[in-house]
């Protein structure tokens, strides 16, 4: 049998098993099993990745699973790099989950969450197998469904988990919308739903078919992933979700989205005008810039991770801007360079940002906080889940010789070699984009110095952070896989260099843009090399030789107070928030920020010329939010009041609702 098909299908088994056992077992046994079969439904998908990535292909129609469609599965070489991806990341997350539910009983270790998590792994698995609209479209809502109510796991506790599920469903139901509408619309033109009928009726599309499916499905597809301006669902469900939740969905179901756009503008719809790439470039470009800026001053350490996951996500998509771009006008090496470079930092996120938000899970279950000003001391305190959450911040900074590294230096090799015929606007754009890169590089890692200095280091400022106590080692076991998986694609990224070949030759976006063995990253048709091994012995040997030094230099000196202004040995309250750190930031972007800040002055009964207390009051609102959404949001609620009164109670009245729509469809069907 194919390799594909019995991993797959080993995975929907393992699935099934552990939410019958999600919703039969006591709670003592129930999160250990789920999360064993979570990591087991993860590593089946990921072996059925690792096949197909390699050229084994798969696909199958089954007719009678659906009324009308069936279900057509079709796996490629593109979908194994992302069922790789969902299925590594399930696996980690499986073996994290048994140490960090822990048999409470309640939320994440509750029955429907505990059954709900192995179907939303299995849910993911089927998006990138599935081979035509309807079974696309059915994966795509199971997935939708099932994480929204992985987010909702904790609403009887807090009502902002409340909050973030309805704006979570809100969202998620009109990006389904967006996706069915291009999809379906998509389908009636090329005269078939599956994808290969699609991808050979796509030719004769014209122009405002084929326009109007991709602004459709990018919208939806980018609603899911979380870019700027559709992403205020993202760090409300992200911060409100149990860690184990927040690390599947910020690190494989938002890449869902990435595959969204990539299987339909590069493989359904094969390419098109400069106009889409320019449009999804600008798109990138925002989400990456406001992402990091919002992640800079945010004092909520999930929050933080949430918005980091939007800029990545813009970064992404600045990858595949630039390959459409290159590819249409003519320069296939340097697309393919580009597309290889959104593949690999796809997967380059999922690994760090998996390891950042179950650190995160972390000390939240250690600290009860997530708020970086109430930490501080963890280094002490958590040592193992402190250098974990290092190396991802390394990683997410984009710092050598972290992963991120890697792929963020492809993308700007791939914005650097721009063409000099391409005309104006690609002489403006491609600075532009290699600003943006540049920015978001710096500003991230000023974000994470932030997170790292003002959470872990100096001495705690809140009780919680004083009496925190190092996770237990199933949670460690699964930050530790995750570490060194972000270890080994910092190291030898030329590993993944067959696999991005195949599938950027697949697409037909360019010629093999990659080459090398496990020590020299080489870029076929750019005169560019990366060695990261020897990137990654330098900087250790270099840090390991000043340690030294310091250790020795240390012993001939002798250990004295340190001279504290005669103001008494210092205290937590003398050390840097996380709030004090970004605010000269802050005070740089505010005409973006837009920060709201209030003072109240409240004077003595006696007289007011004595002032009894004085309250500083600072907010940083999305701004994007408060503009965009709050007034539509006001509108909406508007429209459903006044629309109370067509519902009367009289049948008569509601029969000539439906007589009106029919008679409106069927003209529309003549029309």
């Amino acid at each position: 049998m194919n390799e594909v098909a019995s991993a797959l299908g080993v995975a929907l088994v393992l699935a099934a098993v552990g939410a019958v056992a999600g919703l039969a077992l006591p709670a003592r046994w129930r999160s250990a099993t789920v999360g064993v079969v979570t990591a087991a439904v993860g590593a089946a998908g990921a072996v059925a990745g690792v096949a197909a990535a390699s050229g084994t292909g798969w696909q199958v129609r089954l007719p009678g699973l659906l009324p009308l469609a069936g279900v057509t599965l079709a796996v490629d070489p593109l979908s194994g790099w992302f069922l790789l991806l969902v299925g590594g990341v399930a696996a980690v997350v499986g073996v994290y989950t048994i140490g960090y539910a822990g048999g409470a009983g309640h939320g994440p270790a509750a029955r429907g969450s505990s059954a709900v998590l192995p179907v939303f792994v299995a849910a993911m698995l089927l998006v990138p197998a599935a081979g035509s609209v309807s079974t696309f479209l059915l994966a795509w809502e199971l997935m939708a469904m099932a994480s929204l109510l992985l987010v909702l796991a904790e609403h009887r506790h807090d009502r902002a988990v409340r909050s973030a599920g309805q704006w979570y469903a809100a969202m998620t139901q009109a990006g389904f919308v967006a996706v069915l509408l291009g999809f379906a619309w998509l389908a009636a033109a090329a005269g078939g739903e599956s994808f290969a009928v699609i991808r050979a009726g796509a030719v004769g599309l014209s122009p405002v078919v084929s326009g109007g499916v991709f602004l459709l499905c990018v919208a939806g597809f980018a609603s899911k992933a979380g870019a700027v301006p559709l992403h205020p669902w993202l760090p409300r469900a992200h911060a409100e979700a149990p860690s184990h939740v927040s690390a599947l969905m910020s690190a494989a179901m938002v890449k869902l989205g990435v595959y969204g756009i990539v299987r339909l503008g590069f493989d359904l719809l094969g390419g098109g005008p400069r106009w889409w790439w320019l449009l999804l470039g600008a798109l990138g470009a925002v989400s990456a810039l406001y992402g990091i800026l919002q992640a800079a001053v945010a004092t909520d350490l999930k929050r933080l991770l949430a918005f980091s996951t939007s800029e990545n996500v813009g970064l992404i998509l600045l990858g595949l801007a630039a390959a459409g771009v290159w590819a249409g006008a003519g320069r296939p090496a340097v697309a393919g360079v580009a597309l290889a470079a959104a593949l690999l930092h796809a997967v380059n996120h999922a690994g760090f940002k998996t390891l950042l938000f179950c650190g995160a899970g972390s000390v939240l279950r250690a600290t009860g906080t997530r708020d970086l000003d109430r930490m501080g001391g963890l280094s002490r305190r958590m040592p193992a889940t402190t250098a974990l959450f290092t190396i991802a911040a390394v990683s997410a900074a984009a710092l050598p010789p972290g992963n991120g590294f890697v792929s963020e230096w492809l993308l700007l090799q791939a914005l650097l070699h721009r063409d000099p015929a391409g005309g104006t606007v690609l002489t403006v754009a491609a600075p532009v984009a290699v600003a943006v890169v540049a920015l978001t590089a710096g500003v991230g890692v000023a974000t994470y110095v932030k997170a790292l200095g003002a959470g872990f280091l100096a001495r705690p400022r809140g009780d919680g952070a004083a009496a925190a106590v190092e996770s237990p080692p199933s949670m460690l076991a699964g930050m530790g896989l995750a570490a060194a998986v972000c270890a080994g694609l910092a190291v030898v990224p030329a590993a993944a260099a067959p696999t991005l070949d195949r599938i950027v030759t697949g697409l037909r976006a360019g010629p093999g843009p990659l080459a090398g063995s496990g020590i020299d990253l080489r870029l076929a048709g750019i005169a560019s090399t990366i060695s990261p091994l020897w990137i990654t012995v330098g900087v250790v040997g270099l840090a390991a030789g000043f340690a030294a030094a310091g250790r020795a230099l240390g012993r001939a000196r002798r250990r004295a107070p340190a001279w504290d202004c005669g103001d008494g040995p210092l205290t937590a309250r003398m050390e840097y928030t996380a709030t004090s750190f970004a605010e000269p930031l802050q005070r740089v972007f505010d005409n973006v920020l837009a920060p709201e800040q209030d003072v109240d002055v409240t004077h003595s009964a006696e007289s007011a010329y004595l002032v009894r207390a004085v309250e500083y009051r600072r907010r940083l609102p999305d701004r994007i939010e408060a503009r965009l959404y709050r007034p539509l949001i006001t509108v909406v609620d508007a429209l459903g009041r006044a629309a109370r009164a067509l519902a009367t109670g009289s049948v008569h009245r509601y029969l000539a609702y439906m007589l009106t729509a029919l008679v409106a469809v069927l003209l529309a069907g003549l029309l």
